[in-house]
């Protein structure tokens, strides 16, 4: 594929393609659960991941679809610790925590300084807390929070591809260098990093979005980081669909994500995660998805690559 349209994606025009958002309140998270996860051990642990509300990034990617829980601007001083408080109440005790916020977990404008004290002291009893940032907040916020929790900390930084026109259509303003920079800045300080890799962004054909996939994951590892979360490409944000109807995206195949990530496993320089939400969305063949389903998360929770799913759906060549 590597056909781009001869219009400007810009803010104003994934902008214009949005649909309405979901309601939210700001006191309250917008989903929290459980999920089981590798760590560095090699041990299977459970994360409490906490989806907190929150307003939009500055930042308007063009795969995002993040917005749709987002308040129209940010939530007062004391939201973020009270929605912590609020889920943490609900949720069974765990070992490691994950606080994602539609946006850069550094970005002062979303939460505070003020909050980080008393993020601090709700957090306290975990082993690891994992939050999310764009390469552009990672600074000395980052270690002041650091020096403020008890728990390790890691920071997931979106990478998404080193294609690199690709990653300029993307939007995210943000350039490899940026990526390498605050990988080996966290890493200087203490802080270990996670990339995010995305399998087949718009503009690429499914042979390219699996090699431009394991190219990323590669130089992520190199840069320093210690995991890699692999990210079908998924729909339905208003920027992709209209993308879509105009042939320059279509969603990867599950046989794709197993291909990207046994690679990963395969280079043995870090943990291998696929991300499974709406995993469904991305098979064609119902004879095979629930054991292509489980056989993922065993991977992710193993890091151990498993004997090919034989199916009738491999013979069907993905375009």
């Amino acid at each position: 594929m590597s056909n781009f349209p001869d219009f400007e994606i810009d803010d104003k025009w994934i902008l214009s393609q949005r649909g309405g958002k979901n309601p939210v309140g700001p006191f309250i998270p917008y989903n929290y659960f459980i999920e089981k996860e590798c760590t560095v051990s090699g041990t299977v642990g459970d994360f409490s991941t906490i989806l907190l509300t929150n307003s939009e990034c500055p930042f308007r990617c063009l795969m995002c679809d993040l917005w749709k829980n987002t308040t129209d601007k940010p939530v007062p001083e004391g939201a973020i610790p009270e929605q912590i408080k609020y889920a943490l109440s609900k949720l069974p005790l765990t070992e490691h925590l994950k606080l994602y916020n539609s946006g850069s977990f550094f970005d002062t404008r979303a939460i505070t300084k003020n909050d980080y004290k008393k993020i601090a002291s709700l957090v306290k009893n975990f082993e690891t807390i994992i939050v999310e940032s764009h390469p552009a907040f990672i600074n000395k916020n980052t270690l002041l929070f650091r020096d403020l929790i008890k728990p390790k900390l890691q920071v997931a930084i979106g990478l998404e591809t080193v294609h690199p026109e690709v990653l300029q259509k993307l939007n995210k303003k943000m350039n490899l260098a940026d990526f390498k920079h605050s990988v080996r800045f966290l890493s200087s300080n203490g802080i270990s990093s996670r990339a995010f890799i995305l399998l087949r962004p718009p503009f690429l054909s499914e042979s390219e979005g699996v090699s431009w996939a394991k190219k990323s994951i590669h130089y992520a590892f190199r840069a320093g980081v210690t995991s890699c979360t692999v990210i079908p490409v998924r729909s339905g944000n208003g920027a992709l669909d209209a993308l879509a109807a105009g042939n320059y995206f279509e969603q990867p195949d599950i046989r794709s994500l197993e291909e990207v990530i046994e690679y990963g496993i395969e280079l043995n320089e870090g943990l291998v995660f696929s991300d499974l939400w709406d995993i469904d969305s991305f098979s064609s063949c119902n004879k095979c998805l629930e054991k292509r389903k489980k056989q993922l998360l065993k991977m992710n929770l193993n890091q151990i690559i498993y004997p090919e799913i034989g199916c009738s759906c491999e013979g069907i060549a993905i375009s």
